[in-house]
This record gives C-alpha cells, sequence and structure tokens, in this order.
C-alpha cells in the first residue's frame, strides 16, 4: 500500500456518461466514453473523465467542466454519483475523488469529441481501467439499473417525446433482459408517469404509434413496484 504520510489530500472529480447506442450487430447497448491519460501515473490507460478540483470551483461545475474538456459534452443529466476515497486509490498521492454520473442521448453522444484520445466502450465490457475507475463503473450501472426503477431517467437516454417499444428498449437494455411488451405497457399507462402527447411517430405505416413524455407532475418519491428487485452480488 502507498504511504502518503504528510501528504496533502488531493480532490479530483470525475464522471461516468451513459449514452445508449449500437453495437457492431446493431443492437442498443449502454455506452461510456473514456480518455487516455497522457501523464503518469497510468501513463497510456484508459480512464473516466475528470480532473483536480480547483479551490475556487463547485463541485458539480467542475465536473461539468473537465467533461466538456475531455469529450466535448455538456449532458442534462448530471448527478453526484459517490464518493471514493480508499488510501491506495492512487500510487503517488491521496486522492479523493467526488464522481458524477451523466446520461446522454445518442445523437447528442454522436457529436462527442473523437480522437486517439477519446474512446467510446460498451459499459458492461470494460478493459482495465487506471486507479479504481472499473470499480467506479460498475458501481454506476447497479446505481442506474436500480433507480432506473423508480425514477424518469429514460428520458435523459431517449429524448422529451418517445414510444412505448423505446421506452421498453431502454429499461432491457438497463435491466439486461426481456420485458413482456403487454405488461410493460400495462404498467407504464397505469403508473401515471406518461402522458400522451396527441402526436404519432411520422412516416409509420399502418397505425403509426403514439408519442409519450414524462407527465413531471407525478410524484418521483411514490413508492413503486420495481421490475427488477435483485440487488447485485458484491
Amino acid at each position: 500500500m502507498p504511504h502518503h504520510d504528510g501528504a496533502p489530500v488531493r480532490l479530483a472529480v470525475s464522471t461516468v456518461i451513459f449514452a445508449l447506442r449500437p453495437d457492431h450487430t446493431g443492437l442498443p447497448v449502454l455506452w461510456t466514453p473514456l480518455v487516455r491519460r497522457t501523464v503518469e501515473p497510468h501513463l497510456g490507460l484508459w480512464a473516466l473523465p475528470g480532473g483536480w478540483l480547483p479551490p475556487n470551483e463547485e463541485l458539480e461545475a467542475a465536473a461539468a467542466r473537465t467533461l466538456r474538456a475531455t469529450t466535448g459534452l455538456a449532458p442534462n443529466y448530471l448527478e453526484q454519483l459517490y464518493t471514493f476515497g480508499e488510501v491506495d486509490r492512487s500510487p503517488d498521492a491521496r486522492v479523493v475523488s467526488v464522481v458524477y454520473w451523466a446520461l446522454v442521448q445518442s445523437d447528442e453522444a454522436a457529436q462527442a469529441t473523437a480522437g486517439p484520445n477519446v474512446r467510446w466502450v460498451p459499459a458492461d465490457t470494460m478493459p482495465g481501467l487506471a486507479f479504481d475507475h472499473n470499480r467506479i463503473v460498475e458501481y454506476a450501472l447497479w446505481r442506474l439499473r436500480t433507480k432506473v426503477e423508480y425514477a424518469e431517467l429514460a428520458h435523459a437516454l431517449l429524448g422529451a417525446t418517445f414510444t412505448l417499444a423505446e421506452l421498453r428498449e431502454v429499461y432491457e437494455v438497463v435491466l439486461q433482459r426481456r420485458l413482456d411488451p403487454a405488461n410493460f405497457r400495462r404498467t407504464m399507462i397505469a403508473s401515471g408517469r406518461l402522458r400522451e402527447t396527441g402526436e404519432h411517430v411520422s412516416g409509420a405505416p399502418h397505425r403509426p404509434p403514439k408519442l409519450y413524455r414524462y407527465e413531471t407532475a407525478a410524484s418521483t418519491a411514490q413508492t413503486r413496484e420495481p421490475f427488477m428487485k435483485e440487488r447485485p452480488a458484491s
């Protein structure tokens, strides 16, 4: 274990980003952007976007700034995830990282910075990352899969309006299992979370699907029955 006796504690911010994008087979999966480290420690390894916290900047502002600087992304959904501060996180200093997580739509993700030092990777098949960033991604995935049951997170991946089939696809990708379309439709309609926009998908043959949006007046604090109750094995 590294020894940092007498060394000041450094505070950093990092962000885990999730976007729904197709894989090589065309099926949608969750993707996460990584940045290549250009300095020691862990020179050349991939890591989460982030940076040091200046003394005069708020945490969320720093997270948004470093995210914009490294990936070009400015997500609407940015929330504090957890603080990671184990003594041995970094080999050359005591570093405490305040980690945020963000959800972006696929079209926004397509506009992200591209280059040799930015890489999008399926969130469930991470390479070996610098520091404890693999653990951070795993925690963020667990948090997303748990929270999607109780909060209106899917719209951050979909946009303001969506069909029930598109919404179900998000749940299936996040929860990693198929959901019965009829049961899903009944559950979502009965939940009071959704409202019909009065519009339909344009250009669709036969009966074009209805477009929905989240009902902002619905109470997010209300207890709801989730599709999945299991916590992942630690």
